[in-house]
């Protein structure tokens, strides 16, 4: 029997992981991360929990990493400290793997395994094929896994655009082949799975870039995910047209393109590219920045810049800022709130809603019914998406004239069988979500994300009192502390009026058989939620404490 068990990606945005499974053997496919959701104060990531892997550890084998995006590789750090096995994927991916290993220490050195669109591989039972896509980052690929019970294709994530600005397409005719094959199940990509038509192509995002180029007479400063090396390749190469210098911003942005001249995936004339340091040697008109901060992020360059902390590029009149990329939702108000920075110190600013100046990595409803028709599956389980997505997917299928009982909607844990040319969901395993809090991985649960977001929220209310071990006797107190509760000068009147209620409580001891500390504090807890709720609305965190001297 063949299992494929999705770990995370299904059901949400990131948190990309997925096991293929036979009696004795376990692949796993990508191991991303989500980036904290509004309602996750403090978290830093979200990562697989890596339960099912620990639980069947001997049985894992190899990991295939699609491409470099965070989502697929982001979680790699963690599940390489606790189980260390062969990690195949292909130059760039591995490369951009390494930079993130640095950052943490590992038992011992993984084995990175090289491979490229086109190679194929055994391990154990699979035999595996990577299929070269189009994405939003270069040396990306799809899988074609050929086990016992048939072949699986797993398309990574991808786009079909005909005239790209790198030289990887998607390999069409590779899906082809293995669709006139025979395919027992495909499992797509689902993000754009709502939206008609197709991709917009890279070379329309050329030519609105270079209509702006063309009308800028001061510095174009242009901030991207610093991931995407083709949309980057095509601002050096205006750059050139226009007789520009290039500059490059912030950390991950300089990292990643060290990576691509390396690997040969950016080609920049020696003469066009400079230092900040040299900025101020050549006129506006000819200086081109390519910086990081698209989304907001406090720490990038661009954010630095808008806020004027930035130590060698100031913002100002003349200034064009291009954002080149799309809001990604939960960042809309960082975003808006640079943009709206950007504009007070002079800059022209141009994001995605007022201009073409992006396009995403992942096909429309059209391109996925093209990927669909071609592989010809047996079974379609739609995947990397939120339910919606993978509802809206699963329905094309359906209006392409699959069978009902041949589409299968699956979330995070379930367990996909296939046996004797069937499939079926059949239980689940746990998947859930491990928070990483700093150097904290899994130590903050659901229940400190509940008292954080009722600090952020109501703020704290601390109730300090010493008692006599033997008489509960006051010594001390009660002392009430508010943080972030009311404004000081209106707490007065309601912070006395809580001191009541705890010596209310302290009042109605029992004092003729030992008192319980704990419960006397639950009490204090008790009535003073109470109290705070009907007096003015509001639940802040109530902490008693009790000292018995």
């Amino acid at each position: 029997m063949l299992k494929v068990i999705p770990l995370g990606g299904l059901g949400e945005i990131g948190r990309n992981m997925m096991v293929i499974q036979d009696d004795h053997y376990i692949l796993v496919v990508d191991a991303g991360i989500m980036f904290p959701d509004d309602y996750m104060p403090g978290v830093d990531l979200v990562i697989p929990d890596f339960q099912y892997l620990r639980e069947n550890r001997d049985m894992v084998k190899a990991i295939i990493l699609t491409h470099g995006h965070e989502d697929h590789i982001g979680a790699m750090p963690f599940l390489l400290k606790e189980i260390c096995v062969p990690v195949f994927g292909t130059s760039f991916t591995l490369e951009l793997l390494k930079e993130k290993l640095k950052e943490h220490h590992l038992p011992e050195d993984p084995d990175l395994c090289k491979i490229r669109p086109g190679d194929t591989t055994r391990f154990g039972p699979f035999k595996v094929e990577y299929i070269g896509v189009n994405h939003s980052i270069v040396d990306g690929v799809g899988l074609a896994i050929e086990t016992d019970e048939g072949t699986i294709i797993h398309s990574g994530d991808f786009r079909i655009d005909p005239t790209p600005v790198g030289s990887q397409l998607t390999d069409l005719g590779r899906f082809a082949h293995f669709g006139g094959k025979g395919v027992l199940a495909l499992f797509s990509d689902s993000t754009n799975a709502e939206k008609e038509g197709f991709t917009l192509s890279e070379r329309e995002v050329t030519k609105t870039l270079e209509d702006l180029f063309r009308a800028c007479r001061g510095r174009v400063i242009l901030a991207s995910f610093a991931s995407n090396i083709a949309r980057i390749q095509q601002v050096v190469n205006l750059a050139v047209q226009f007789g520009r210098k290039v500059v490059f911003n912030g950390k991950s942005m300089v990292t990643n393109i060290g990576i691509a001249k390396q690997e040969g995936f950016i080609s920049i004339p020696e003469d066009v590219e400079i230092s900040e340091s040299q900025i101020s040697q050549f006129p506006d008109r000819r200086i081109t920045v390519i910086t990081t901060g698209s989304q907001g992020e406090p720490m990038s360059a661009l954010t630095r810049m808008a806020q004027g902390r930035h130590k060698r590029i100031t913002i100002k009149q003349g200034d064009m800022v291009i954002l080149s990329s799309r809001f990604i939702p939960g960042n809309e108000k960082a975003i808006t709130a640079t943009i709206n920075n950007l504009y007070r110190m002079g800059a022209e600013v141009v994001y995605e809603k007022v201009s073409e100046i992006h396009t995403s990595g992942h096909a429309k409803r059209e391109e996925l019914k093209l990927m669909l028709s071609l592989v010809k599956p047996r079974f379609f389980i739609p995947i990397h998406g939120e339910y919606r997505h993978l509802v809206k997917h699963a329905q094309l299928a359906l209006d392409m004239g699959m069978d009902e009982d041949r589409v299968i909607v699956a979330e995070d844990g379930d367990i996909i069988s296939f046996e004797n040319q069937e499939a079926r969901l059949e239980g689940h395993v746990h998947a859930g979500r491990i928070f990483v809090d700093g150097k904290g991985v899994g130590d903050v649960e659901e229940m400190v994300l509940r008292d954080r977001r009722r600090l952020s929220g109501h703020g704290m209310v601390i109730v300090i009192l010493a008692l006599d071990e033997d008489t509960g006797e006051t010594i001390y107190g009660p002392e009430i502390i508010s943080r972030g509760f009311v404004l000081e000068d209106e707490t007065g009147s309601i912070l006395e009026d809580a001191k009541c209620i705890v010596l209310e409580v302290l009042d109605e001891l029992d004092r003729s058989s030992p008192i319980e500390w704990t419960g006397v504090e639950l009490d204090i807890k008790r009535r003073l939620k109470h109290f705070f709720q009907s007096v003015i609305e509001r639940r802040p965190l109530i902490i008693p404490t009790i000292i018995p001297v």
